[in-house]
């Protein structure tokens, strides 16, 4: 496996295209920590867990991902800035599949 291209707008409106492994079984929020392109304490607080909405994202590109689990659906709910395109960086896991993939990171609440 190698490492796939992902485009990610900051809170800023910076646009980074950023190299994403996808043998170590990490999702967007940890790509996002990893390159620090949110202040540390604002994206993850709940470790992953899809129980904070903090790494709350908009998928921009046309690229088809897994279905929402019951947990990310509630946790968006509630959630604020909420679009159709919403999705939990948390929930989406590194693949070849998304090669490609472009993001916006959703404001802090």
């Amino acid at each position: 496996m190698s490492d796939i291209s992902i485009k990610i707008t900051d809170r800023e409106g910076v646009v980074h295209e950023v190299q994403a492994p996808t043998d170590m079984n990490m999702n967007i929020m940890e790509l996002v920590r990893a390159y620090e392109l949110a202040p540390e304490g604002t994206i993850g607080i709940c470790g992953g867990m899809a129980m904070c909405a903090s790494c709350q994202c908009y998928v921009t590109s046309s690229h088809e991902l897994p279905e929402k689990t019951p947990d990310e659906e509630a946790m968006l709910w509630e959630a604020f800035n909420v679009k159709d395109n919403s999705r939990l960086g948390c929930q989406i896991h590194l693949t070849q599949e998304l090669e490609g993939l472009e993001l916006e990171l959703a404001p802090e609440a």
